[in-house]
């Protein structure tokens, strides 16, 4: 689990690499991405940050300020570039234009799948959100609690994208459904 500075408690037998950053996210997740079978970015990293950072506080002189800002790197679509069999599914927070601007954040990351949600899933107990297929299907909708919602992502990163593990010279139950 890459994080940066959030309130949630992990499970303790989760392995959590705390990371402040974009830039430290992407370079932690390059490290690590390589030993995973997939990716759930459900991280909301900054697009842009300041160009200088400055150590102290910036007192009123009484005249404008401006401030310069950096496109940040894309973490999601740097993964992507570097996978060999991992599925990929992000998350796209959209506000207008939500399925098309979905559509072409899963087509610009090369992501398996994308979880579409809004502005109101912001510090809510409560979520709705569609997850959309390569194809642009709306395969489900889900709404409740974040843990329930979270569950039925879940269920289908394990339907659609994950191998059922088998033991050796058994044939599997179930194929990989196709996206």
């Amino acid at each position: 689990m890459v994080s940066g500075p959030v309130e949630i408690a992990y499970p303790c037998a989760a392995e959590v690499v705390p990371v402040v950053s974009t830039e430290e996210m992407l370079e932690a997740s390059l490290a690590v991405f390589p030993s995973c079978d997939g990716l759930i970015a459900v991280a909301a990293p900054c697009d842009y940050r300041p160009i200088t950072v400055q150590p102290h506080k910036i007192a009123k002189t009484g005249q404008p300020l401006t401030l310069q800002l950096v496109e940040t790197p894309d973490i999601v679509a740097s993964l992507a570039g570097i996978r060999t069999s991992q599925w990929l599914v992000a998350f796209a927070l959209e506000t207008r234009d939500r399925h098309m601007r979905a559509m072409q954040k899963l087509e610009r990351k090369s992501c398996d799948l994308i979880v579409l949600n809004g502005p109101g899933a912001i510090c809510a107990q409560n979520t709705e959100v569609e997850v959309i297929t390569r194809k642009g299907e709306v395969i489900c909708t889900l709404a409740g609690s974040k843990d329930d919602v979270a569950m039925g992502i879940f269920r289908v990163i394990q339907e659609r994208l994950m191998q059922p593990t088998e033991p050796a010279g058994r044939e599997p139950r179930t194929r990989k459904a196709p996206l």
